[in-house]
C-alpha cells in the first residue's frame, strides 16, 4: 500500500509558477506521476518519473514548462510550473506505480490539490 499527500497548490497569475510536492509513505518503490482534472474534462497524464529519478516524461502540454523531479530521501515527488496558463487550471493528483503504467492507469492516488491559474 501507498498513502500520497499532495500540496502547494493555489492561486496564481498566468505566467506564474507554482510547485507541488506529494510525500508517499508505506511503500514506496514506485513511479510517480502527476495527473490533472479540470472541470468538465477527463483526468489527462501530466508527468511521470521512476524511481530512481530518470526517464521523465511529459504531455505534451507541458513539455518546456513543467518539470518532475523526486528526493527520496524524503520520499517526496515534486513538479516544479512555469509559464502557467489558464489551461492550467485544474486539480492536480499525485499518482504511484509500477513503471509500466505510472502514466496510464496507476494503481495508487492522492486526494489532489486545486491549481487555478487566472488571466
Amino acid at each position: 500500500q501507498v498513502q500520497l499527500v499532495e500540496s502547494g497548490g493555489g492561486l496564481v497569475q498566468a505566467g506564474g509558477s507554482l510547485r507541488l510536492s506529494c510525500a508517499a509513505s508505506g511503500r514506496t518503490f514506485y513511479a510517480m506521476g502527476w495527473f490533472r482534472q479540470a472541470p468538465g474534462k477527463e483526468r489527462e497524464f501530466v508527468a511521470a518519473i521512476n524511481w530512481s529519478g530518470g526517464g521523465p516524461r511529459y504531455a505534451d502540454s507541458v513539455k518546456g514548462r513543467f518539470t518532475i523531479s523526486r528526493d527520496n530521501a524524503k520520499n517526496t515527488v515534486y513538479l516544479q510550473m512555469n509559464s502557467l496558463k489558464p489551461e492550467d487550471t485544474a486539480i492536480y493528483y499525485c499518482a504511484a506505480g509500477p513503471l509500466l503504467v505510472i502514466s496510464t492507469t496507476p494503481p495508487y492516488w492522492g486526494q489532489g490539490t486545486q491549481v487555478t491559474v487566472s488571466s
